[in-house]
């Protein structure tokens, strides 16, 4: 949530921060702002709503500055309007501020700013900090000092970066709970919420961790804890390429990443399993290989699993593979609602937090909230911590044990597909180590569910190349006056209705609701008529019958009915849908990862025709950074 970007070189700096909020404004785009410094003066530049608004603004001044901040906003604190838009500045308007985060104690500064005689020009609680540091800076050595004397003020979860045009040739950056990495460059630096914003310039990184201050000037970076002690760390090289963050002729970045999923799994298939491993020679060795330590699977009794969003629809496929396939017992939850309830202490616990962006607050808070509750408790209630995500780098990535990288790549669409796919075979991997572990299956069936993986990548292509074009015809008949749409699944598909759901409303502004098809008459089919289309995800196997026979009932209350369903079946599903997305034939216990894909793109599609921003939905961010 929110953008930051900061640079200091020997460049126009206005160029490269407009470059880099680009390539952030998937994290937030109700308004957006520039401060540079140029002649002993803050020159700051805002402007509501999207990026290219700010962009239009600039284009009209010159300015050479080399120095300077920026950022791109998701609305917490104040409406998306230009003058609670960031950079925030000082009463004399001579330094700048940017924020990612929340300051939640900013009521009680603010009260007492002002009465010291300060006002304020915004609603937000950023401003608190650039008055703050203002008034510190008046008794301080540097403006480093003054910025740490600030910053044992604030409470809550925050990542700022500071200019002052009295201190001309210096960026200040500081971390607490929320994402903020440096780039070194040739003889210029920068800081950024994300990877992304500096990939062009330079692929050296370094990840300020939680309590850190940096100083950047033109000569170099100076880490320091927030007590003011010197940190001595050293940058990493990323294989990152810029081109990853292209539309590569895509219409939408989501279109693009749909289309990227047969080589995610790819990717994931020839990280995780190990080649040389075959059920018939029976191998006293995991065939996946996922780096799980057996402080972590000793006598592994039970899993609870937190995420949001369709991180938690991932969780639940996962809750259905570690039950059936690894014999344990396993519990998905909210994170933001496990902090609050947490569950009764079970012994020989793995907890698994379940993140895209590895920043994720809620599910990052339940994890470290869960570490501290079992932290003085004997060896066997001790917290376990195993993390999927897409960022190795990330924060959760240093509160865990272990994590699984899903191996997606860079992901810019706000409405996650392939990372949701990537997820999804984190834990067909995690499942299948266990199950070997444990002896929950034999040999025999591991293998056969391996094989079942490495057909996924060529069955997707089979989808997207004979599918696309239907889908988008289809998609024609739900643009004008449909305002509902039913999903229904069962099983270890009743999560991918979910997802369906969800990716329809994020990027359609469609209501849709899904449920388990065996619960429709208990209640949601009296909101079917001919106006509300059903979705049933019917893929063969244990409980196909009972969909189809809940899709019938449906059909009788007058309602479009749409089949996802395989090749195989579609002639005798024909009786009971109007509309089938077909898929190829798949062992009903690996199909999420296909059945998943038709709802993909019929939701793209849907708001691609009406016209919708489909890479950034309203109200809506890719990286959720606060509670």
């Amino acid at each position: 949530m929110c953008g930051i970007v900061g640079y200091i070189g020997t460049q126009a700096a206005t160029d490269i921060l407009i470059a880099g909020l680009e390539r952030l404004e998937y994290r937030g785009y109700d308004s957006a702002g520039v401060a540079t410094v140029e002649a002993d003066k803050i020159n700051c530049v805002k402007a509501k709503g999207k990026l290219f608004n700010l962009r239009e603004k600039l284009e009209q001044t010159e300015n050479k500055s080399q120095i300077g901040i920026g950022h791109t906003r998701w609305a917490t604190h104040g409406k998306p309007e230009e003058h609670n838009a960031h950079p925030h500045l000082n009463a004399d308007m001579s330094l700048a501020v940017v924020q990612n985060g929340i300051i939640e104690n900013y009521l009680e500064l603010k009260s007492e700013l002002i009465s010291k005689g300060i006002e304020f020009r915004s609603e937000t609680d950023t401003e608190v900090i650039p008055h703050i540091i203002s008034i510190f800076l008046a008794n301080s050595s540097s403006l480093l000092e003054a910025v740490q004397k600030a910053i044992a003020r604030l409470e809550g979860a925050f990542a700022i970066a500071i200019v002052d045009a009295n201190n001309p040739f210096e960026l200040i950056v500081a971390r607490q709970q929320a994402p903020l990495i440096l780039g070194f460059g040739q003889g210029e630096f920068f800081c950024a919420s994300d990877i992304t914003a500096v990939l062009p310039y330079t692929r050296t990184i370094l990840n300020l961790e939680n309590g850190e201050i940096a100083r950047l000037t033109p000569l170099g970076v100076e880490i320091y804890n927030f007590a003011g002690e010197r940190i001595s760390r050293f940058p990493r090289t990323l294989d990152w390429n810029p081109v990853q963050t292209e539309k590569q002729g895509f219409r939408h970045y989501m279109l693009k990443e749909i289309y990227e999923q047969p080589a995610v799994v790819r990717t994931c298939l020839d990280t995780y399993i190990n080649p040389n491993w075959h059920a018939d020679e029976n191998p006293d060795y995991s065939p996946v290989n996922i780096g799980l330590t057996p402080n972590l699977t000793d006598d592994l009794k039970h899993i609870q699993i937190l995420a949001c969003g369709t991180s938690w629809h991932a969780a639940l496929v996962g809750k259905y593979l570690l039950e059936q396939v690894s014999g344990i017992p396993t519990t998905v939850d909210y994170a933001s609602e496990f902090r609050y309830s947490p569950k009764p202490i079970i012994p020989n616990t793995l907890t698994i937090g379940v993140t895209q962006s590895g920043e994720t607050a809620d599910t990052i808070a339940a994890l470290e909230s869960e570490r501290a509750r079992r932290a003085d408790l004997e060896p066997k209630f001790q917290a376990k911590l195993l993390a999927v995500t897409n960022r190795a780098e990330s924060s959760i990535a240093q509160i865990c044990d272990r994590i699984i990288d899903t191996q997606a790549g860079i992901e810019i669409g706000v409405a996650a597909t392939k990372t949701f796919v990537a997820q999804v075979m984190g834990f067909y991997f995690l499942s299948l180590d266990l199950a070997f572990r444990q002896k929950t299956i034999s040999n025999s069936r591991i293998g056969e569910i391996i094989e079942g993986l490495r057909h996924i990548p060529s069955q997707i292509e089979t989808i997207l190349d004979t599918q696309a074009e239907y889908i988008e015809e289809l998609a024609h008949d739900f643009t004008a006056e449909t305002e509902d749409f039913i999903f229904i699944g069962r099983g270890i598909n009743f999560p991918i209705a979910l997802e369906g759901a969800l990716k329809l409303k994020e990027i359609s502004y469609i209501h849709a609701e899904a449920y388990p098809a065996g619960e429709m008459k208990h209640g949601p089919i009296a909101l079917l008529d001919n106006k509300v289309p059903v979705v049933a995800v019917a893929m063969p196997g244990s409980v196909y019958d009972k969909v189809i026979s809940n899709a019938q009932e449906a059909k009788a209350r007058d309602a479009r009915l749409i089949g996802v369903t395989t090749a195989m079946n579609a002639t005798e599903a024909a009786h009971t849908f109007d509309d089938m997305l077909t898929v190829p034939e798949v062992d009903e216990l690996i199909s999420p990862v296909l059945s998943v894909i038709p709802l993909q793109m019929l939701s793209y599609h849907i708001a691609a025709i009406k016209g919708l921003d489909v890479d950034q939905p309203r109200n809506l961010a890719k990286s959720v950074t606060v509670e």
